[in-house]
This record gives C-alpha cells, structure tokens and sequence, in this order.
C-alpha cells in the first residue's frame, strides 16, 4: 500500500508511535487520543438537546506526570504543517508548551 493512501491512524500506527517510542518515550508518559473536552452543549427549540464533538488530541506526552508536548497527526493527503494551528490550539487549551 502507497504512503499516500494510509489513513490517519494507520500513519499513527505505523510511523509516528514508532518514531515517539524511539525517542525514548514509553508507556504512560505517551497518551492517544488525549480527550480533554466533553464538546459543547446545544439546546435545541424543540428540546433534543445534544452534545457536540469532543475535542482530543492526537498524542499528548506526560514528563513526570506533568504534560508537555502535544503532537497532532495528519493523513498525506494533508500538507505538512497543516495540523499545526490545531496543535498550537490544543496547546493553548492544554497550557502544554510543546506543539508538533
């Protein structure tokens, strides 16, 4: 199969938890699929109130127990970087100092 055509999470599996893990980061200090938000509520007029899309990061690294680096995963359909500002958001939110 053609880089190109892995899905996200098959990019994930096969080369960024590998290169994450090479790295020297093991276990618990390497969290996927971090949620940090229960999505916003909305209300609707006709009373079938309902929950938006929780927010997660991709991989959220722990030192210590303290979080310090959020990495954000794309597809190769995406140009790289384009999950930058995503990242930083999540960051931001997550007052963690690293963005990937």
């Amino acid at each position: 199969m053609k880089k190109h055509d892995l899905t996200e999470q098959e990019i994930r599996t096969q080369y960024i938890t590998p290169a994450i893990q090479s790295a020297g980061w093991k276990g618990l200090q390497i969290r996927e699929e971090y949620y940090f938000t229960d999505g916003r509520f909305h209300i609707q007029p006709n009373g079938k109130d309902k929950r938006g899309e929780r927010s997660f990061a991709d991989y959220l690294l722990f030192y210590k127990n303290i979080p310090l680096a959020v990495i954000e995963a794309k597809d190769n359909k995406h140009e790289i970087g384009s999950g930058m500002q995503q990242a930083l958001r999540y960051a931001e939110v997550l007052d963690v100092p690293f963005a990937y």
